[in-house]
């Protein structure tokens, strides 16, 4: 399902996030999103003059209230709740304070209020533990990207939804309601994506399929694609979850609050949720991990432009330079050495280390693999070390 029938009302408000953003540029910025400047500034000059609700098409609502009783502003509380069933009290307060209303309750009197309504659950509640967090200095040093697991759906079929998080800003760049998981689905996806945001520096992934093949050699077309791009890839150790803990926590939000009880009936109807829910989550939802800000305050596109076009390989003086072989192999110094299958036909660096006998296999700007000339007469590389930081549940 492509861009372009993203709600017209999230394009304009991504577009107002990131124009407001330090150091935006306004005419590379209208052409990601495909619009004239004239257009764009329009867009700009009406969010800053009336607010975000003044980006919907000459529709108009209050978002400064006038002065409430006690009551009503419980139950504005409790409607903001029933909209918005995971959030809690400090959520609740930020959003309130952030929609303009004054005297708002603090997030203790919240708490209360929803538990004397019945609308606490205290053993949901009680799962909540402050965890340890990490994150990336700018928006886009890392993207997090993965499958949320698939679920069925009332016509039939499944729907796998691709996410992309960026790690600083926990803004969700991605998500998408799929059919399948396979190869050419998830490179239209990140192609989108890279279009409307620009490239990462790195992305970081677990070793399923389609961006991970198995736990001695990693490596896919598709991986082999995005380093081609210029962009790093990343493996998650095996068996360590944490290691994409964003995009893990991201998706239990995802279920918590945009799947679960939401009777999806196909692909469509899922795309029109995830479209408002992820308006929300980008725009509307505090984040504790930030502050209580949400993800776009913190969000600005890359300036690495996508072109479509992959540069040419090249590789230093020194570098021994060899094709793979179809079955996965290199001639280096009359040894045959196995390499992922996933390079055959490429041309791959192979350059010694520090330690005798031992060299490192590279592909573009990336260590793929490394080997022990001494071991058997062919010997097999091992996989370059994984991503080891555990980026936190923030």
């Amino acid at each position: 399902m492509p861009w372009k029938e993203v709600s017209l009302m999230q394009s304009r408000r991504d577009f107002v996030s990131l124009a407001m953003a330090e150091g935006a540029k306004m005419r590379p910025l209208c052409r990601r999103f495909g619009i004239s400047p004239k257009t764009g500034y329009k867009w700009l000059a009406r969010a800053l003059r009336d607010g975000s609700d003044a980006l919907a098409d000459r529709s108009r609502r209050p978002h400064i209230s006038p002065r409430r009783t006690p009551e009503a502003m419980e139950q504005r509380v409790i409607a903001l709740r029933c909209d918005n069933p995971a959030w809690g009290g400090r959520k609740l307060n930020r959003r309130l304070r952030d929609l303009g209303h004054r005297d708002v309750p603090s997030p203790s009197t919240i708490t209360e209020i929803l538990r004397r309504h019945g609308l606490l659950d205290p053993a949901q509640a009680a799962k909540h533990r402050p965890c340890t967090r990490f994150e990336h200095e700018a928006p886009n040093d890392l993207w997090q990207m993965d499958f949320k697991g698939h679920f069925a759906l009332e016509a039939g079929g499944r729907c796998h939804p691709l996410t992309v998080l960026d790690d600083h800003s926990r803004f969700a760049l991605c998500l998408r309601a799929y059919g399948d998981e396979r190869t050419e689905t998830v490179r239209s996806g990140l192609i989108e994506v890279f279009e409307r945001f620009g490239l990462p520096r790195r992305i970081l992934c677990d070793n399923g399929s389609p961006w991970g093949n198995d736990i001695d050699h990693p490596h896919t077309p598709l991986g082999v694609w995005l380093i081609r791009l210029g962009i790093g890839l990343t493996h998650g150790r095996p068996h360590h979850p944490q290691t994409q803990g964003k995009d893990e926590r991201f998706h239990r939000t995802l279920l918590a609050e945009a799947v679960r009880g939401q009777g999806l009936r196909d692909l469509d109807h899922c795309q029109r949720r995830f479209d408002t829910w992820r308006e929300v989550y980008n725009h509307q939802r505090p984040h504790e991990a930030l502050g209580l800000g949400v993800p776009a305050s913190r969000y600005a596109p890359s300036a690495r432009e996508y072109t479509g076009v992959l540069a040419p390989i090249e590789y230093g003086p020194d570098d021994a330079v060899r094709r793979v072989q179809c079955g996965g192999q290199v001639h280096f110094q009359g040894r045959l050495i196995l390499v992922p299958k996933a390079f055959r036909g490429q041309q791959v660096a192979v350059r010694p280390t520090d330690a005798d006998g031992h060299f490192s296999v590279h592909f573009c700007h990336q260590r793929i693999a490394a080997f022990d000339l001494r071991q058997a007469s062919r010997p097999r590389a091992r996989p370059a070390g994984r991503g080891g930081e555990t980026s936190g549940q923030g």
